[in-house]
């Protein structure tokens, strides 16, 4: 259930209408924004008569919100959510950002890659310390040895680390590090111990979508952070799992204007998972910031037949200056219409 406030409502006057709900036994989230300001009242709302709640002066109107997920729900935050990732890097609300670099921390060729995306126009650097695999045998990534080149690397070209996180053992060693985002990759997005151990750190999240998950499947993972306290989520659309065979995943770019619709928070498309092919990691781009994205996270590699992991999927730094200068052209046309209209 929401309520929505009247604009002569005064600060003392809602303050003491959230002490009366939270008397009650209800959860508030308190969404301030520039035309109106929404109480969402979260628990058993059928306790609550909702013209009551309408006869109190400061109350404008009240909605039932049947969505099980409410604090990622735009009804209780009509505002987009704009999260800060460090460095002055802001996601949402209009801040498009590019999140680039190797699949994998692989040893000294991080810098040079993270200096070539950097140039290109990235804003923030990706790589993986921590990698979960489908084969045991496979490379599992350099542990907090890879951490530490990372922070190096961001701290050195200020850029935010954007770095996956596979076990709620290792976030002390990803808060003492300072690391900017902690990633949650499609196979722990229902680790639901681990959404919840994120979400008692006060650090802004990147959450990709499950293999084969739901659009209310994801917004329930990102429930599951907010509910802990941090609402600092980015929603991540990485491809689904479909009968397709000829593309690693099925990159489902309806679910960037579905999730806007929905919820407030941040959206951010990720081509190189979804596709798995070098050849159709820019096109995949180009549509995901056509369709509204607030961002990109795009694999890059300086050589991609070397790479420890998913070479297959990474840019070069040539491709990856070549997509981000088609980007910016679709950027602009987009907010020029969005203008005009």
């Amino acid at each position: 259930m929401i309520a929505i406030v009247k604009n002569t409502a005064t600060a003392d006057q809602l303050k003491h209408f959230v002490k009366w709900i939270e008397d009650r036994g209800f959860k508030t989230n308190v969404s301030r924004g520039e035309n109106e300001t929404v109480v969402g009242i979260i628990g058993d709302t059928t306790r609550i008569d909702p013209f009551l709640l309408e006869s109190m002066d400061i109350i404008d109107q009240v909605r039932r919100v049947s969505e099980p997920f409410k604090k990622a729900n735009r009804k209780f935050h009509p505002e987009d959510t704009v999260i800060d990732c460090g460095y002055g890097v802001l996601v949402g609300g209009g801040n498009f950002q590019v999140i680039a670099g190797p699949c994998s921390v692989e040893g000294e060729n991080l810098m040079e890659i993270a200096r070539a995306a950097k140039k290109a126009g990235a804003t923030m650097l990706r790589g993986g310390a921590f990698k979960p695999r489908t084969s045991p045998y496979s490379y599992q990534g350099m542990g907090e040895k890879g951490l530490d080149l990372l922070m190096e690397a961001g701290r050195e070209l200020e850029m935010p680390v954007v770095t996956e996180i596979m076990d709620a053992r290792d976030i002390d060693a990803f808060v003492d590090r300072g690391v900017n985002v902690m990633q949650i990759g499609a196979r722990n997005s229902q680790n639901f111990t681990l959404l919840k151990e994120v979400g008692r750190a006060n650090v802004p999240v990147l959450l990709k979508r499950g293999i084969s998950g739901t659009i209310d499947e994801l917004l329930m993972a990102a429930e599951y952070v907010m509910s802990e306290g941090n609402e600092k989520v980015m929603l991540c659309e990485r491809g689904i799992r479909t009968f397709e065979t000829r593309t690693r995943n099925t990159f489902d770019v309806n679910a960037i204007p579905v999730l806007h619709h929905l919820s407030h928070l941040p959206v951010i498309g990720d081509p190189s998972h979804a596709t798995g092919y070098t050849r159709y990691v820019r096109p995949a781009a180009y549509a995901a910031t056509a369709a509204g994205a607030d961002g990109l996270e795009i694999e890059v590699h300086d050589r991609p037949a070397e790479a420890w992991s998913d070479g297959a999927q990474a840019l070069t730094p040539d491709q990856f200056a070549d997509a981000m200068r088609r980007i910016a052209l679709i950027r602009d046309a987009i907010c020029a219409d969005a203008e005009e209209a």
